[in-house]
């Protein structure tokens, strides 16, 4: 699918005294109020260290060869550092490639190219998640999020299959496989996708230069990730690939679980455009859109949050993106009180345990129903 005019959703006009209007005045009025910035403050910095070094520090040990004779503590140096990958990618690269990181454009580059150090490729993950994401969040054909494998069906506007019935028993495994995809053809073919629908070119990126940077990002995180645990480790390479396997099937499961159930939840609603004089027309406000499609959970396990970049607050990430993430347990109260002014809902599960329970539910009935 290409985007032009003719597919792109146009979502209704906010109106006067419109939800985000009043929830963006609180929400700066909060800031001014306390008198603090809404970017990184001093703790996010030392979070950031920490998620690097959960990382790091495995890796070296691995290369470093400590370990070489327990096999079973060689690969849990593998776990952690699939952990770091979660909390690099939750709590350090997410906000900086938003742009809430810093108010220094320059800050926020480098930190947001911290993907490509474990793997992945900047360009890509903005045009997926800023741009698609974030503005067409749930609706078919334009949010990649839920554009999975045919295995899954992840949306009630999808076309169904017979073994879709099974999709909430087998899912959980094709979400482990999630980075390791993404490591290795995922960023390619996005690629060669953006570059049909003319998304590249909004990136100043052309196809040539998105590939050879991919390959070069590769290489280089091959390089480090595999061949120097196979040369120094002092493990066997079938041992330092189910290594990496692991680190990958932890990073993508742990990844899974913390944005899955923040939009695949039986409270979304997965509209359909309408269409009206040839153009595709959502009946919601962009913000109205976002909040009815997010869910927040787990709102009181303050390590829970810390790690995974406050990411439970889903609803004030959508609605706001480029503030950092260590101020929405603040925002949180303010949002939930303007939706409920303007009787709108505000959709929050109490524990990580309830969220999940309700995303596995929402599987199993995408599973049954055959609306396409």
């Amino acid at each position: 699918m290409s985007v032009t005019k003719t597919n792109i959703v146009r979502f209704a006009s906010k109106g006067n005294s419109s939800f985000i209007d009043s929830v963006n005045a609180r929400v700066q009025d909060y800031f001014q109020t306390t008198g603090i910035s809404p970017y990184a403050n001093a703790g996010m910095w030392r979070k950031t260290i920490v998620m690097i070094l959960v990382y790091l520090v495995p890796y070296i040990l691995i290369i470093s060869s400590i370990g070489a004779e327990n096999v079973l503590l060689f690969w849990l140096f593998w776990l952690l550092m699939g952990c770091g990958i979660v909390g690099i990618g939750t709590s350090v690269m997410h906000d900086a490639n938003h742009g809430a990181y810093s108010p220094n454009k320059k800050v926020n580059a480098l930190l947001g190219h911290i993907l490509e150090v474990i793997g992945g490729y900047s360009v890509n993950w903005k045009i997926q998640h800023n741009l698609l994401h974030h503005t067409y969040t749930n609706i078919d054909g334009l949010d990649e999020d839920i554009d999975s494998i045919v295995l899954l069906r992840l949306s009630p506007r999808q076309q169904w299959y017979w073994f879709h019935r099974y999709q909430h028993l087998y899912a959980w495994f094709f979400y482990m496989c999630m980075t390791l995809y993404w490591m290795t053809v995922k960023d390619y073919l996005q690629a060669i996708r953006y570059k049909r629908r003319n998304l590249l070119v909004k990136q100043k990126v052309s196809l040539r230069k998105a590939i050879f940077h991919i390959t070069w990002y590769k290489m280089f995180y091959y390089g480090y990730v595999l061949v120097l645990p196979l040369l120094f480790s002092g493990q066997a390479w079938y041992f330092v690939l189910t290594g990496f396997v692991i680190m990958h099937f932890t990073a993508g499961f742990m990844l899974a679980c913390i944005f899955q159930p923040a939009h695949i939840m039986p409270d979304s609603t997965f509209p359909e455009p309408i269409v009206e004089d040839g153009k595709r027309h959502i009946k919601d406000s962009w913000a109205i859109h976002e909040l009815t499609n997010s869910t927040n959970f787990a709102p009181y396990s303050r390590l829970f949050s810390w790690f995974i970049g406050g990411l439970n607050f889903q609803i004030e990430h959508h609605l706001f993106m480029n503030i950092c993430h260590i101020h929405y347990r603040k925002l949180a109260p303010i949002v939930k009180e303007t939706a409920e002014d303007f009787g709108l809902p505000y959709h929050v599960k109490h524990t990580f345990w309830r969220a999940l329970m309700e995303h596995a539910k929402m599987l199993k009935v995408l599973g049954k129903e055959q609306m396409s």
